[in-house]
C-alpha cells in the first residue's frame, strides 16, 4: 500500500498525504491517533476477534469450534480511563460469498478490562451463517461478564438485553439494502452509553427523525460497568477456521480506498455521565489491527461534514 513503512501508515508519521483516501470530499482533514501498539494491544484486538465465535457453547452450535478458530480486528480505542458511551454512523456492508463457519462485522462496544481478560457490553451489525443460518447482515447485540468464558450470548440466546418494545431495530432483525462499492452508501447510527439515572447501558438509533430507544444492558449484567467503562472502541472485526481463508473485512477494500470504497466509522462521539455527546480527544484514541497485511484502518480523520472518522477492513484469503 502506497504511504504504508514498517505496518505503520508513513512510517507513523501524525500527517500522511499519501494516506488520505482518494475519494474523500472535504475541505479540512486532520488526522490523528496513537501508533504504539505494543505486545498487550494485540493480545486484546485478537482476543476481542476471536471472543465472535468464542459464543458458540452458549448458542447450542458447535462447541469444539473455539479452538479452532482465528480472530483478526481492526479498531480504534480509547485509551484506558473513564468513559460512559460512544455513537457512530456505522456504514453496512453485506458479504455474500462468506463461508459458513466465518463471521464479518462492524460494533461499538464498551468494555471493562480485567486481569483475566476483557468484559463487554458489544452493538453492531455482522455476516454470521451459522448463527443465522443464511448470509444476510444482521444487527446484533452481545455481552460477557468474565472474559467470554461461561457468561454471555447473542441477542436474545440467554437472559441479558432487554428490547424496547416496538424498536426500530430488534437483536438478531436482517438488515437490507446493504452498501455497494461505487455505488450507495447505506448506514446506520447506533449509540451505547450509560442511563445516568439507572448505571443502566442503553442503546439508541440515531438515524432517524427522533432517537429511537432499541433497548438496554441491566447494571448488574456486568457489575463492574455499573455506570461506566474502562474502554470503548469502534470495530470491524472476522473470525474463521485456522485452517481456511479469511472472509473480508468491512467492503472487501483496503482503508485506503475511501468513500464508497471502503468500509467506515463516522460521526464518532463520546457520551460524558450526564448523556451528553462529544467529540472525542485525538490524544485518547488508539487505531490498530493485528494483520495489517490482512485488514488495515486508517488513523482517525477530522471532516468537515462527517466528524471524526476512519476507515477499515480488507479482502477475503487471509491466512493465518
Amino acid at each position: 500500500m502506497e504511504g504504508m513503512n514498517n505496518g505503520l501508515p508513513c512510517g507513523g508519521a501524525a500527517v500522511c498525504k499519501n494516506f488520505l483516501p482518494t475519494h474523500m470530499n472535504v475541505a479540512h482533514i486532520a488526522i490523528y491517533g496513537n501508533e504504539q501498539v505494543n505486545n498487550h494491544s494485540t493480545i486484546f484486538v485478537e482476543q476481542f476477534a476471536r471472543a465472535h465465535y468464542s459464543i458458540e457453547r452458549h448458542a447450542n452450535l458447535s462447541s469444539e469450534i473455539n479452538e479452532n478458530m482465528i480472530g483478526h480486528s481492526a479498531m480504534c480505542r480509547t485509551q484506558e480511563g473513564r468513559f460512559y458511551g460512544l455513537r457512530a454512523k456505522i456504514g453496512v456492508w453485506g458479504s455474500e460469498n462468506i463461508g459458513h463457519s466465518q463471521v464479518s462485522g462492524a460494533c461499538i462496544a464498551a468494555f471493562s478490562q480485567q486481569a483475566e481478560g476483557v468484559n463487554t457490553f458489544e452493538v453492531g451489525f455482522h455476516v454470521f451463517p451459522e448463527l443465522y443460518n443464511n448470509s444476510d447482515v444482521h444487527f446484533y447485540t452481545f455481552w460477557t461478564r468474565d472474559a467470554y468464558s461461561k457468561t454471555g450470548c447473542y441477542n436474545l440466546r440467554c437472559p441479558g438485553f432487554v428490547p424496547a418494545s416496538g424498536a426500530a431495530l430488534y437483536p438478531g432483525q436482517a438488515v437490507a439494502p446493504t452498501s455497494s462499492y461505487n455505488g450507495e452508501d447505506r448506514y446506520i447510527i447506533i449509540s451505547l452509553h450509560t442511563d445516568p439515572d439507572t448505571g443502566d447501558w442503553v442503546v439508541y438509533r440515531d438515524d432517524l427523525d427522533t432517537p429511537s430507544f432499541l433497548g438496554h444492558f441491566p447494571r448488574d449484567l456486568c457489575p463492574d460497568m455499573t455506570g461506566s467503562a474502562s474502554r470503548v472502541a469502534w470495530s470491524g472485526f472476522v473470525s474463521y477456521p485456522k485452517n481456511g481463508r479469511g472472509p473480508p473485512m468491512g467492503s472487501g477494500h483496503f482503508a485506503e480506498e475511501g468513500d464508497r470504497r471502503a468500509a467506515y466509522f463516522k460521526n464518532m462521539k463520546l457520551f460524558d455521565s450526564k448523556g451528553h455527546a462529544q467529540d472525542p480527544v485525538p490524544s485518547s484514541l488508539e487505531c490498530m489491527a493485528d494483520r495489517l497485511e490482512c485488514y488495515d484502518r486508517s488513523l482517525v480523520y477530522l471532516a468537515v461534514k462527517d466528524g471524526y472518522l476512519f476507515y477499515y477492513g480488507g479482502p477475503a484469503g487471509c491466512v493465518g
